[in-house]
């Protein structure tokens, strides 16, 4: 569409501004599934597929977390192996947003060359999705597994130009980019709400906004708000330089994500008993932000890679 990294952060900020689940769909369908075809496909692929994907028509999903767990993807199960001019894939993938709902899934499987990328389309046969039920947290999102029993997958669906875990770590740090932007929506909202809230709920024959105590709040509020709008922007502009580092990815959306939470069950404080309903929306928000500070490297993960650039030290 033209659009510049900062901007494509704003549109996160205000989907996220509506629900997490709205701008995970969102993420995951540019950052996690067109950004690959494009930065690691071939000149074909691109033509069949990202056109479609631009316009909506093709919906697609990211397989990287298995069961076992996310934190580790370089000892992933899944694997992929040459049968002719075709590769045979076995494994599951977990925690997978739109699973049930694409047309194409970018799963990445272990191969004797190192981890590789397929695009391997919803009508192969061997692949099933089984939507993820009794969610707590991000209920507007779809989130399924994937199960790949000998899926038989093309050459051409394969993605040429990339191996190792660059591959899907690249495609994580686009999409922790609109991450970093996304619970700043969240934190608005939950901020607007109960701005107005507080003015109007009147105790003891005044606006509790009248309180120090819930002045104090609202204030840190904006504090940090703000804060994470500069940290967002700045690493915006670094990304239209083409100077932004994960490192640099992985503070931001350490910081935001821990923000946006603290706000939301903040907000829900101060709304009483009020908050616990979703006539509210700090607690919906507060939910989903659970999701969030977790999915795509969680905050301790990315306290981690803060602090091995710190120090020079793994402590992984």
């Amino acid at each position: 569409a033209g659009l510049n990294g900062v901007s494509y952060g704003l549109i996160c900020q205000e989907l996220e501004r509506g629900d997490s689940g709205i701008r995970s769909f969102a993420s995951v369908q540019s950052s996690l599934c067109m950004y690959p075809i494009y930065a690691y496909g071939t000149e074909e692929q691109r033509r069949r597929w990202l056109p479609d994907m631009a316009a909506g028509k093709v919906i697609g999903c990211f397989g990287l977390t298995e069961p076992q767990g996310g934190s580790d993807p370089g000892s992933m199960k899944t694997h992929a192996k040459k049968d002719g001019a075709d590769w045979i894939i076995n494994g599951s993938k977990m925690w997978i947003t739109n699973g049930n709902l694409a047309d194409i899934a970018i799963v990445w499987a272990m191969t004797d060359e190192g981890i590789q990328g397929f695009v391997i389309e919803k009508d192969f046969a061997g692949f099933k999705a089984q939507e993820i039920h009794k969610k707590m947290s991000l209920r507007a999102s779809v989130t399924s597994a994937l199960f790949f029993d000998n899926v038989r997958v093309p050459e051409a669906n394969r993605l040429p130009n990339v191996k190792g875990l660059k591959g899907p770590l690249g495609c994580l740090t686009q999409a922790r980019y609109g991450i970093t932007w996304g619970p700043i929506g969240a934190a608005i909202a939950c901020f607007t709400e109960v701005l107005e809230y507080s003015k109007n709920r009147i105790l003891f024959k005044q606006p509790i906004a009248s309180r120090q105590a819930v002045q104090l709040k609202l204030a840190d509020m904006a504090r940090r708000i703000t804060m994470a709008q500069l940290l967002s922007l700045q690493l915006g502009r670094l990304k239209d330089a083409g100077t932004m580092q994960p490192t640099q990815v992985s503070l931001a959306k350490w910081n935001n994500c821990r923000m946006a939470i603290d706000i939301a069950r903040e907000a829900r404080d101060i709304l009483g008993g009020a908050g616990i309903t979703t006539e509210h929306c700090p607690i919906r928000h507060a939910l989903n932000l659970e999701s969030v500070i977790t999915y795509e490297g969680t905050e301790t993960v990315h306290q981690l890679v803060v602090g091995r650039e710190v120090t020079g030290i793994n402590a992984f």
